[in-house]
């Protein structure tokens, strides 16, 4: 393996179902109990990785193991705006205090509840690990919005900008569309 390659997880030893839950509001389980310590958590969600097949799996230098998510592993609990209009930031802090901005890498998908036909909006935090917008951060981005319509030939859709790309609030596929011209520097510290 060369310098700054990912060793294959697949290939470490298993050790099985890891009897840890992250539940549908965050909280971390540990045989049915709270995991009631944070730092203990956030090391956690350091190693805490989506193979392609959906499952999640907590994975150290020498072994890995399952875990179940009932619905995303994180819950976005902060949204900080920088600066204003196309070019604007949106800046989500996650449950273990994890920031990131939404952009092309990390980026905003709207489902709805099959039951209840609410918006279940989500943001990518890193690679297959999403965090689920808790109802004011959700409240405060459609604040944010406005209608846009990305081609001459497309109906117009409500969503926001961030770092020079549009993300539509609705369910339907959100990948963003860059704003004409450069979107500038792509610096990506905390706000």
């Amino acid at each position: 393996m060369q310098a700054g390659e990912s060793p294959d997880t697949a290939n470490f030893p298993s050790c099985g179902d890891f009897d840890i839950r992250i539940a549908r509001d965050g909280t971390w389980f540990y045989r049915g109990t709270p995991i009631g310590r944070l730092p203990l958590v956030k090391l956690f969600s350091t190693v805490l990785r989506r193979e392609d097949d959906g499952r999640y799996w907590l994975v150290t230098p020498v072994e890995r193991g399952l875990i179940e998510v009932e619905d995303a592993p994180f819950i976005a609990v902060e949204l900080v705006v920088k600066g204003q209009g196309r070019e604007q930031e949106l800046w989500f802090r996650s449950n273990v205090d994890d920031w990131v901005v939404l952009d092309q890498e990390h980026r905003l998908r709207v489902s709805h509840d099959p039951e209840t036909q609410e918006p279940r909006p989500y943001i990518t935090m890193r690679k297959g690990l999403e965090a689920l917008l808790v109802r004011s951060v959700f409240y405060q981005l459609v604040a944010l919005a406005e209608t846009e319509t990305e081609t001459a030939d497309s109906a117009p859709r409500l969503g926001v900008w961030s770092k020079g790309c549009f993300f539509p609030l609705d369910a339907a596929e959100t990948v963003p569309a860059p704003a004409s011209g450069d979107p500038g520097d792509e610096e990506n510290d905390k706000p």
